[in-house]
């Protein structure tokens, strides 16, 4: 019988993550301020603590977990190494399908990873509160358990449509003691202004950014947290692609293909930084981040400075970007809405080290759909984009007759994006081409 599940001993969780900073072939372009300068520390003090700021401009290898942190992580890690070899038996495939499961977290995704880390470093600060925003509610959940862990509260920005499809997410950081407000809102100029120029707007992460990030910033007990894009986000998750690398070595197995899905990052670079330095090495390692088609900004959008967020509250970054006033479609992989993606993912795709898909909703559901039906587990919309592009490789090795070993992040579970699935079913689910504004 084929090994379907490689697992790992809790005393082989990662105790350091790994910074793909330094090893890049070229330094990381700087973040600039208003003056369209290079930021120093001290930028970033009015809404992060000093420990998670030096992350984000560190250079070191390797970063130490607090022990703490680790505690915390116990409760779901290690995850999992999963081959989908029923499914490799339904495509008639000669390939090796692996996937690397983070729904197994409390909070059903992969965001707790660096949830843990930041509220722990707040907590240390002696902050009281931390404000964030969120696309499908996966990182708000995950924040919001943090936060109660470490004795924090939580606010969190919802984008609209998000708000209004995946209640349940509400009520998980409900649960947690988490504030969860729709976005944009009331409670900020920022959302004010947005609803006064868009009554009808369906949100997007980077109107819900500018409302967590003022909040933060004229709250001297408060402190704003970010679920992906920056570089110590991307640190953070970091212990996936560690632990992937770690079971592929129990079974003496190397991946040929790498997969994630990408809206800002961070699962997409959790799974596929720590392999970058096999890859510099010369490894014949072919890594694909997919995108959806409504938002593609890998794949259509401009690599430069860029705000992260609508109003213009953050520091300039380089990165593709479909420009920062672009409102996405309300798809239903809400965690992908966001109009820039990570600089460290964004540098590895200029240099060439990566490359990049868009997806359309309909062909990412139906892929999740046979997932299931093989293998049993109901994935999250953003990972269903991961799933699609894995069985095309799969299918692209029957057509060759090559026996690849493709591995896939699978982010996240579906269990409160019923809506979506049910929209499939009943065939309302439609394909949304994009409408890039901003540019």
């Amino acid at each position: 019988m084929e090994t379907t599940r490689i697992f790992l001993d809790q005393d082989e969780i990662p105790r350091r993550w790994y910074n793909v900073a330094a090893d890049l072939p070229e330094p990381l372009d700087p973040p600039l301020g208003p003056d369209d300068k290079p930021i120093g520390p001290d930028a970033l003090a009015a809404i992060f603590p000093a420990s998670l700021i030096e992350q984000e401009m560190s250079t070191d290898r390797w970063i130490d977990i607090p022990e703490p942190v680790l505690e915390k992580m116990y409760l779901w890690r290690p995850s999992a190494l999963g081959r989908a070899v029923h499914l490799e038996r339904a495509l008639g495939t000669p390939a090796r399908i692996y996937f690397k499961y983070e729904g197994v977290s409390p909070t059903g995704s992969h965001k707790s990873n660096t949830a843990t880390a930041q509220a722990y470093y707040n907590a240390q600060a002696g902050l009281k509160r931390l404000t964030t925003e969120t696309g499908a509610g996966q990182w708000g959940s995950a924040l919001a358990l943090a936060c109660h862990q470490f004795g924090l509260e939580c606010t969190v920005y919802m984008v609209r449509c998000s708000y209004q499809q995946k209640p349940f997410r509400k009520v998980m950081m409900q649960i947690w003691g988490a504030e969860c407000i729709s976005s944009p809102s009331d409670r900020t100029n920022s959302g004010r202004k947005i609803l006064a120029e868009q009554p009808d707007t369906s949100g997007s992460l980077g109107i819900a950014i500018s409302e967590a990030v003022e909040d933060a910033a004229t709250h001297d007990d408060a402190n704003y947290s970010l679920g992906s894009v920056l570089n110590h986000v991307m640190l953070h998750q970091t212990v996936i692609g560690l632990e992937a690398k770690a079971a592929f070595a129990k079974i003496g197995v190397q991946p040929d293909v790498l997969i994630g899905c990408a809206g800002g990052g961070s699962n997409f670079a959790g799974l596929v930084f720590p392999f970058i330095p096999d890859k510099l090495a010369g490894r014949d390692l072919r890594i694909i981040a997919v995108e959806p088609w409504a938002c593609p900004s890998l794949t259509q959008g401009r690599y430069e400075y860029d705000f992260g967020d609508v109003v213009g509250l953050t520091p300039r970054l380089k990165m593709y970007t479909l420009g920062h006033a672009f409102i996405p479609p309300a798809i239903h992989a809400g965690g992908l809405r966001y109009h820039g993606m990570a600089p460290l993912v964004s540098k590895l795709a200029n240099l060439g080290l990566i490359e990049a898909q868009a997806k359309h909703q309909v062909g990412c559901f139906e892929a999740a759909m046979q997932f299931a039906k093989t293998e049993g587990i109901i994935a999250a919309p953003e990972s269903s984009h991961a799933i699609r592009a894995a069985i095309d490789v799969a299918l692209e090795c029957k057509a060759t007759g090559e026996p690849k070993n493709i591995l896939f992040n699978l982010s996240g579970h579906g269990h409160f994006d019923m809506t979506a699935y049910q929209a499939y079913l009943a065939g309302e689910l439609k394909d949304i081409e994009n409408a890039v504004i901003g540019v």
